[in-house]
């Protein structure tokens, strides 16, 4: 009997791992839409395909589900993840792969920390902290958090010409491609000609 029950746990904890996704996917979704004080636990369970009560299952409350949203540390640890001497192909390739992958950026929150109010501060905190200065801390020579911050302000501008503007070339182009021509862009900044 035990193990009849151990074969029916594993399927409900990938199930709910694939739930707590979906209901971070759609809540990530409405934040970049709608003002975080305009966004319902009942639109978030209704994009997710979940009853509310389960999002209070998961998450506790909106407050707790949003701070989890309003956190980049999982998008950052997949933006950083290479070598410094590959990173900037690597930042505009997560950018692109991610846009058309799940629909997301994982930086382009942050062009809508204003519609947020005070959780817009936190936002922009969560962001500084999380992205650029991680970055900065990577980065060699002088200047290190001005160039953090003017490559991800690349990479930014990468993803609303992709995700917002929907700039139909670049659509259509490779993420190869696109990492090929912009990423020198962003590796510029991370490690600069002496």
């Amino acid at each position: 009997m035990s193990a009849v029950s151990t074969r029916t746990a594993t399927p409900a904890r990938r199930d709910a791992e694939a739930t707590k996704a979906a209901i971070l996917g759609a809540a990530r979704h409405l934040l970049a839409r709608h003002a975080h004080a305009d966004i319902t636990l009942k639109a978030v369970a209704e994009r997710a395909g979940v009853s509310p009560p389960l999002i209070l299952k998961y998450f506790g409350n909106k407050d707790a589900l949003f701070a989890r949203v309003m956190s980049f540390e999982t998008d950052a640890d997949a933006l950083l993840d290479a070598p410094l001497a590959d990173l900037g192909a690597h930042m505009v390739r997560c950018v692109v792969e991610s846009q058309r992958e799940r629909g997301a950026d994982p930086l382009l929150r942050i062009a809508f920390a204003p519609l947020h109010g005070d959780h817009g501060e936190v936002l922009r905190a969560n962001f500084r902290a999380q992205v650029t200065e991680r970055l900065a801390g990577r980065l060699p020579g002088p200047d290190a958090r001005l160039r953090a911050e003017l490559a991800v302000s690349a990479l930014v501008g990468l993803g609303v010409m992709y995700g917002i503007a929907r700039s139909p070339h670049l659509r259509a182009a490779t993420a190869d491609d696109i990492a090929e021509r912009y990423g020198p862009v962003v590796q510029d900044q991370l490690t600069p000609a002496s």
